[in-house]
């Protein structure tokens, strides 16, 4: 997430004079109430102010403004790459609650974390990695790569570690975000040792699982790696699921067959292949391309759906035969990809072991001693382990605040907007100056993280550059603009699975919810859409006390014609060196 313009505690930020805006509740005829922004018009060289004068300065010279990050996982780090390079001169804060960069990969170290994708398609592409020692990379290698990136390319200098956001608050008159900060240590150890209850995200090395008796809630991504690290450790596992979910097959680059449990490390011979520059980029090409090819399965009834369900079917039944009586408790009854799969590496072979029992009762109520679900069945453990993953409803963990609303609550299901309302997963209406990256409505089912976020960073980039260098004061999208995405995105996705009737993050946790979390569209359709933000679906206010929408032309002259010495002609190149593809589009050519 993005703040522009933010002061945080007592620290100066620059006041930019305010254009006032009229804020107005209306039903959204489309679903949701939403809030309208309508900034002042001028519509007449009668009714603009008389006092307008021409601004003394060059066209080209950029105001200075502050943006501030939250969060310093894979997106914090990929525009703290990025941001600076695309902004030239950017005051750039980014803020996390960690004592360091990594964000889920610094958090995460339960038993068996690791990715479950190739590690050679979820680094930047910015500074590839030819090294990883195993395709299915684990936890520490993922962080410490992540944090070398962040080395690599200065990124530290921006870090506001230990620093955990408490409130951002609109202010409409300085035209900027107020940003209230907590110091923190940035351990993030939570859990209770005394009483053995611990969450995946918040694991405590030293917990001794040996000859004890655990219980182990959830069947996400982290409860499907937890579950085969800890059973051959733990005397009895009580695996608490409710709701079935599939398990793929691997996501190698061969794509063939089950994973096994077992590292897949790449050789010496393959290592050194790779520190050649052209054949290690063929080779991920080759991978990435499998990740952009997959959209296909994600549509109702269609013969791609219909072999992955076949597919995966035989697989979990093949891997279950030491008690094949789970067959009909696992197997899910919804489509492959209505939630997210993953191919759970060891995990059947785990579940099917005699000192590990598969519990889909809903747990009532914890007892000193155990855990009691609903059939009245009280089970004795020694540990909990909660793997229930993250935030599924996309709301921010602390207060974002303007024009009277608070996101935190406006977007849960009985809030202000009951969903969260976002104009293309970047802003939501109501909300100048807030940006999302990663957001709702950001990544979709094909492609990969990495080149989702580097471009919804790219896009952010433009949206920033336009700001600061026009004279506008705030931007955000139109409530029109929004609803006719969210129209778009509401007729979209129910010819996919994503709305069959299973529990996922894509839909809040609620079957038959509005889908929220998926872009409706392809990856190579989400970066098409991106390459050329929409800037009429856009309200702004300026900074100049007329609304003049034009003064930032300021006197009439360019930087470099008032600087000796500058290169007065940057156009003027070898014929063969141009690319008419590109050529004078560059925002640094001119």
């Amino acid at each position: 997430m993005a703040l522009v313009d933010i002061p945080v505690g007592d620290v100066p930020f620059s006041n930019i004079r305010n254009v006032p805006q009229s804020i107005q509740d209306t039903p959204d005829l489309k679903g949701a109430t939403t809030v309208t922004v309508d900034s002042e018009v001028n519509t007449s060289p009668e009714e603009k102010n008389s006092t307008f004068q021409l601004e003394e300065h060059p066209v080209d010279e950029v105001r200075p403004i502050k943006v501030g990050i939250i969060g310093a996982g894979l997106a914090g780090i990929t525009a703290g790459v990025m941001l600076p390079a695309k902004l030239p001169g950017l005051d750039l804060q980014i803020f996390d609650k960690n004592a360091d960069v990594g964000g889920t990969w610094f958090e995460n170290t339960y038993p068996g974390v690791r990715c479950d994708i190739p590690a050679h398609v979820y680094q930047s592409n910015i500074s590839p990695n030819t090294q990883w020692t195993e395709e299915f990379a684990q936890g520490k290698e993922i962080r410490d790569y992540w944090q070398g990136v962040a080395r690599k390319h200065n990124v530290y200098q921006y870090l506001r570690a230990g620093r955990k956001v408490q409130k951002a608050e609109w202010n409409p008159e300085k035209g900027k975000w107020k940003v209230t900060v907590e110091h923190v240590d940035g351990s993030n150890k939570v859990g209770n040792a005394t009483w053995g209850l611990f969450h995946s995200s918040n694991w405590d090395p030293n917990v001794d699982l040996k000859g004890k008796r655990v219980a182990l809630i959830g069947n996400g991504a982290s409860g499907l790696q937890v579950l085969p690290s800890i059973q051959p450790l733990a005397s009895h596992v009580d695996h608490y699921a409710r709701n079935p979910t599939w398990i793929a097959d691997s996501f190698s680059s061969g794509n063939v067959g089950v994973r096994r449990l077992e590292p897949n490390l790449f050789s010496e011979s393959q290592l050194e292949t790779f520190k050649d520059p052209k054949a290690y980029l063929e080779y991920r090409r080759d991978v990435e391309k499998g990740y952009f090819q997959r959209f296909g399965a994600i549509f109702k009834d269609t013969p791609e759906n219909h072999a992955l369900k076949e597919k995966w079917t035989n697989l979990m039944l093949q891997r279950i035969k030491d008690k094949p009586e789970l067959g009909e408790k696992i197997v899910p009854d919804f489509p492959p990809n209505c939630r997210r799969p993953t191919p759970g590496p060891g995990y059947l072979e785990a579940l099917s072991q005699p000192n590990v029992s598969y519990i889909q009762t809903k747990i009532k109520y914890f007892t000193p001693t155990g855990i009691v679900t609903e059939d009245g069945t009280e089970r004795q453990v020694d540990i909990t382990i909660c793997a229930t993953g993250a935030n599924i409803d996309h709301a921010p963990p602390f207060s974002i605040i303007a024009n009277g609303i608070d996101l935190k609550s406006a977007w849960k299901r009985n809030g202000h907007f009951g969903f969260p309302y976002s104009y293309l997963g970047f802003a939501t209406p109501g909300f100048p100056n807030l940006l999302w990256l990663g957001g709702p409505y950001s990544s979709g089912h094909s492609g990969t993280v990495p080149n989702s976020i580097e471009n919804q960073v790219t896009y952010i980039a433009k949206v920033l550059r336009k700001l600061r260098s026009q004279g506008i004061k705030s931007m955000a999208p139109s409530k029109a603009a929004a609803d006719d995405f969210v129209e778009y995105c509401d007729n979209f996705y129910p010819r996919t699975v994503w709305s069959a009737n299973c529990s996922s993050w894509y839909n809040g946790g609620k079957p038959g919810s509005r889908i929220h979390g998926l872009f409706p569209g392809s990856a190579s359709h989400a970066n098409y859409i991106r390459r050329d933000p929409r800037w009429e679906d856009w309200e702004y206010s300026y900074i100049n006390a007329s609304g003049n929408r034009f003064a930032w032309f300021g006197n009439g002259w360019t930087t470099k014609e008032i600087t000796p010495g500058a290169e007065l002609t940057p156009h003027l190149r070898l014929p063969e060196e141009l690319d008419l593809r590109s050529y004078m589009e560059g925002w640094w050519d001119v």
